[in-house]
């Protein structure tokens, strides 16, 4: 097969823009979002649950959902707001396909596990990251603003 030059040019120019792009990485979802914050729950207290998913909503509502990027982080005993059994599941899962993403530390997974003897079954809105600590202190290096409720 043979390649006219524009269309070669044309290649090249893709491939060079996935190559720069890197990665898909937080942000990639909400490409108009002008505010970024990312909300720790570390703590298993329903209340506190509801405060960070109130907190949420609140800053979709001030900046309207597709300018505002909000990653809500759980760990420790926070995880439990993102079990799939959990009295919050339907109000996360409401709140993610808004736009809210809900992070879930493999870590507090793992250690759950052993006392469990399975991995915990989590809603199916959590995203499993490698660790809860790490993925707030990533995101505040890229500029989010943190709140603790």
């Amino acid at each position: 097969m043979r390649l006219s030059i524009s269309n070669a040019l044309g290649l090249a120019a893709v491939l060079l823009g996935t190559v720069l792009a890197g990665p898909a990485q937080a942000g990639d979802s909400h490409p108009f979002a002008t505010a970024h914050y990312v909300i720790q729950v570390s703590e298993a207290d329903p209340a506190r649950w509801n405060l960070a998913m109130n907190n949420a909503q609140n800053l979709q509502n001030a900046y309207g959902p597709d300018k505002v990027e909000v990653v809500i982080v759980a760990y420790g005993p926070g995880l439990k707001m993102l079990l799939k059994k959990a009295k919050t599941a339907k109000r996360v899962e409401s709140l993610s396909m808004g736009g809210v993403e809900f992070d879930a530390c493999h870590n507090t997974m793992k250690h759950m596990a052993k006392k469990l003897g399975h991995m915990p079954a989590m809603n199916r809105a959590a995203k499993v990251v490698p660790g809860g600590v790490v993925r707030i202190g990533e995101l505040e290096q890229k500029g989010y603003s943190y709140i603790k409720p």
